[in-house]
């Protein structure tokens, strides 16, 4: 027992001797400052990449493609970074890092061939930000979900709906996009007049209300026009403009509110179904309904 003590001591005098003790401060002080050189060349290259966009930001052109890219840049950045600042640590470690690097090349490449999913999100990823399909803050509709894209990355595409629920999507399942995000989207109002009502003056009202109508979201119009429809309900009226970009909606409603405003305001009646009831007193004061069979 007192031999196997003696070993042990000795085995710590040896760990805890000057120069022992002097290589382990060594070997921490250098880890450490390799970490505090990623965390600083890190947020340099951060810091210079969003200087970047905000030039790109005053400069013509479209600003999304440069957020976008800026994002997937800053992610690549990061990663890159972390690894060579590992790979330096495992260095300082005294671990090998040359054959920790071709086995994981050679364990990276059999999990590639298991992998596929990952490589077609990837891919399609890459293909996405080449043809600039969609950007950050476009409204799109991809895999069956329609929202505002918050983040775009080699292998998933994060939306916001309207709801305020994040989808994240993986790149691989979108076969096709929807970009809501055009020059001027279209604006369809409808009104229904009823038949007993004069065409020709409710025509009049609107034309004279749309003359002097300006708005900053609208790109063009608004226009009466025409007649759409033939209803139960009575003579359909169409109105048609374009708004900017996510303003059509409200551009709707504004315009909805402006018409029922200017017709009431002029004594038009708007159409809503309505039954009649024909009182026959030939048949004894009955209703007129079918003939029987």
């Amino acid at each position: 027992m007192s031999g196997w003590f003696e070993l042990a001591w000795a085995d710590i005098e040896d760990f805890i001797s000057p120069p022992t003790l002097l290589l382990i401060l060594r070997t921490l002080a250098n880890i450490a400052l390799i970490w505090l050189g990623s965390r600083l060349v890190h947020r340099f290259a951060s810091n210079l990449i969003e200087r970047l966009l905000r030039i790109q930001d005053g400069t013509p052109g479209d600003p999304r493609r440069a957020k976008t890219l800026g994002a997937l840049v800053q992610s690549m950045l990061r990663y890159l970074i972390y690894f060579i600042a590992g790979t330096m640590i495992l260095q300082e470690l005294g671990i090998e890092t040359s054959t920790i690097l071709a086995t994981a090349g050679l364990g990276g490449l059999a999990i590639g061939f298991g992998a596929q999913n990952l490589v077609r999100d990837v891919i399609t990823g890459f293909f996405i930000l080449l043809e600039d399909q969609f950007g950050v803050g476009d409204y799109i509709t991809a895999a069956e979900h329609s929202g505002i894209v918050e983040e775009v990355g080699l292998r998933v595409t994060k939306l916001r709906d309207l709801g305020g629920e994040l989808h994240i999507i993986p790149n691989g399942s979108i076969d096709k996009v929807t970009n809501h995000m055009g020059q001027g989207m279209r604006v369809l109002v409808r009104v229904t007049i009823p038949y007993e009502e004069s065409l020709e003056r409710t025509v009049a009202v609107l034309e004279d209300l749309f003359a002097g109508f300006a708005h900053p979201d609208l790109v063009e119009g608004p226009r009466l026009l025409g007649v759409s429809n033939l209803g139960e309900s009575g003579v359909e009226l169409l109105i048609w403009a374009k708004a900017a970009a996510m303003k059509q909606w409200g551009m709707e409603r504004e315009l909805r509110g402006m018409v029922m405003a200017a017709l009431e305001k002029a004594g038009i009646k708007f159409g809503y179904p309505r039954r009649y009831l024909v009182w026959s007193a030939d048949q004894g004061g009955g209703l007129v309904g079918p003939p029987k069979n």
